[in-house]
């Protein structure tokens, strides 16, 4: 961790300048003499050319570094070149380290780096595939949120930094463009249906006076409520904010909305990746990163319709014991989510009663957890709605890391464009994924770790994560959080739509599925709403193989759950189980695997 570096440094003072000096300087650009030393470096280099990740993190701020939050990210083909070259770079120290002289921890660290920049090295052929302004998490709406969401606000300097943020929107979308236009001479053109909804969400986004828009008027509120500034001083940077907002942030979406005018007479098709230069071996890429296994499109496919097939079976039997039989599974769970039973009224009051109702599952379930797990974590979770500037193309919720110093906790983001996306029996399962016993529990204990290199407690393995989130959503029905069959049904819903995504991911980028053929498919077999359905599917083709990872990882943790069960019999303790599987954060399934099976055999032996 950072902090382990300064220490470091200033301990080595004692035992004179030329020794500090050429410590520091080997850490800085050799291969450091030991590997925890090049495991931090690793991360400082990273998190140093990106300020949007730190003030994300909120690593240096304890240290009283803070000048990160008064710049953007630095998007410009010519950063890409460097990050590839860093890239290499890195992955070639590592590799200059003895692996079989590493144990514990550091043999870990080891092999979840190397497993990390395989998949870097092996994707830079592929720089400039992706689309980095989409409608899901693209720099048109993620900018925005960031600011609003996790810039600090909470001091005069927070507030300069904003203003000096905003001021930069036009430089950043310029190198944002310059990006765009790399991509588009290599024949990488986003979908027409991402194009027309870039267009339509950035022209709502300035269709307000600047004085309306939600980044100046959540500064001028903000700012308005700080005790230290005295109103004069507040009138003031309001008004610079302002300037920035019609001077830069205005500007910039201008010149990218005349970017993708331009482009929607090039972008004609809604094809998958396969359309893309070279694109099947870039799908298989993005299978292999975001599963960490070697299972090809055409398994992942049969697997899912055999998925498809087993989960249906089980709700068919329960929609019967409640006495629907008439219809498939889907036209029946579609039928029940109208039901005015289980809807919230789409309105405001009923969208601040659902955000309360989440929380209340929240913490009813909260209090249940010592009974499945050893270590909880510290930060609590908070319950907020998705803002509405970008509530259209998101997803229907998602979850946001607790800052690493423990001033914001971890966030459980809702949708609430249509209540009617949220039937009452779909809440828990929901609630269970994002927060606890999912998303909070496992990245909030991530984020805690100690006596691990600073990477190791942000790296994202989706597998993993996702895998966990969908674990945690059967958990939660294991530990009697769902014996109403209703509730039942919308766990069993939200594994038939994982299961579903296998077919449907594989289906567009492989089997070259249309868009509609996609929509088809989930909207016939999994009983969502159209609306959800849309989304989902959309975002499929904005981030190929990312869906996979949710049923791949779930089987893989399910898998070696009943392994230890089987070979531990009566010494199985799921409490115990649970910890060896969050204790490292997030991992590939394959050391996932290593372990829970290294555990299994420590039992054993007694020597556990």
């Amino acid at each position: 961790m950072l902090k382990r570096i300064f220490k470091w440094i200033g301990a080595l003072v004692g035992a004179g300048v030329v020794v500090v000096a050429v410590l520091a300087i080997n850490a800085i650009w050799f291969k450091p003499f030991f590997i925890n030393v090049f495991f931090e470096r690793v991360f400082i280099e990273l998190a140093l050319d990106d300020p949007e990740l730190l003030t994300t993190l909120r690593v240096l701020e304890p240290l009283g570094i803070d000048g990160h939050n008064a710049r953007l990210t630095d998007v410009s083909p010519a950063v890409t070149l460097k990050q590839n070259e860093k890239i290499l770079r890195d992955a070639a120290t590592l590799r200059r380290y003895d692996r079989e002289s590493l144990s514990g921890q550091a043999a870990l660290s080891y092999d979840v780096l190397d497993d990390f920049l395989v998949g870097l090295v092996d994707g830079i052929p592929y720089s400039w595939h992706g689309y980095p302004v989409n409608q899901l998490f693209g720099v048109q709406n993620n900018l925005p949120e960031l600011m609003v969401t996790r810039h600090p606000l909470d001091t005069a300097q927070g507030a300069e930094y904003y203003i000096a943020r905003l001021g930069q929107f036009d430089t950043k979308f310029d190198q944002l463009i310059e990006d765009l236009k790399m991509r588009e001479s290599k024949g990488v053109i986003p979908p027409r249906f991402v194009v027309e909804k870039v267009l339509k969400e950035m022209r709502d986004f300035i269709a307000v006076p600047a004085q309306e828009n939600i980044l100046y008027t959540h500064f001028t509120e903000t700012v308005a409520a700080l005790e230290e500034l005295p109103d004069e001083r507040a009138a003031d940077l309001a008004a610079e904010a302002l300037s920035a907002m019609e001077g830069s942030v205005y500007p910039a979406y201008r010149e990218l909305i005349g970017y993708f005018e331009a482009l929607q007479s090039v972008a004609t098709t809604n094809h998958g990746v396969w359309a893309l230069p070279d694109g099947d071996a870039y799908y298989d890429l993005r299978l292999r990163v975001s599963t960490t296994t070697d299972l090809s499109a055409e398994e992942i496919h049969a697997l899912g319709l055999e998925e498809v097939a087993r989960i249906q079976s089980e709700m068919d039997a329960i929609l019967r014991e409640q006495g629907y039989t008439e219809g498939t599974v889907a036209e029946r769970m579609t039928a029940l989510g109208e039901e005015p039973r289980f809807l919230y009224p789409n309105t405001d009051a009923g969208r601040e009663q659902i955000l309360e109702d989440f929380q209340v599952i929240i913490d009813e379930i909260d209090e249940a957890m010592p009974d499945w797990f050893i270590t909880l974590p510290k930060s609590p979770v908070e319950v907020l709605r998705i803002p509405e500037f970008r509530q259209e193309g998101a997803a229907s919720a998602s979850y946001t890391l607790p800052a690493l110093d423990g001033s914001r906790p971890g966030r459980f983001n809702v949708n609430l464009r249509n209540l009617r996306e949220h039937p009452r029996f779909r809440m828990r399962t929901l609630a269970y994924h994002e927060a606890v016993p999912g998303h909070h529990l496992q990245s909030a204990l991530q984020t805690e770790l100690t006596g691990v290199p600073q990477f190791r407690r942000v790296l994202p393995f989706t597998a993993f994560s996702e895998g966990w989130g969908l674990y945690a959503e059967r958990l939660a029905w294991e530990a009697g959080f769902q014996d109403d069959p209703f509730d039942n049904l919308g766990r069993l819903q939200d594994e038939l739509f994982r299961a579903v995504r296998l077919v449907v991911d594989t289906g567009i980028h492989r089997m070259r599925w249309t868009r509609e053929e996609a929509i088809t498919y989930m909207v016939d077999n999994s009983g969502l709403a159209e609306t959800d359905v849309v989304t989902e599917i959309e975002r499929y083709f904005v981030l190929p193989g990312q869906a996979t990872a949710y049923k791949i990882g779930m089987i893989k943790i399910l898998e070696l759950r009943e392994r230890a069960r089987g070979a531990l019999g009566e010494d199985f303790d799921i409490r115990m189980f649970h910890e060896v599987v969050l204790r490292n954060g997030d991992v590939p399934l394959t050391i996932l695997e290593r372990e829970v099976d290294s555990w299994i055999s420590e039992v054993r032996s007694g020597s556990a």
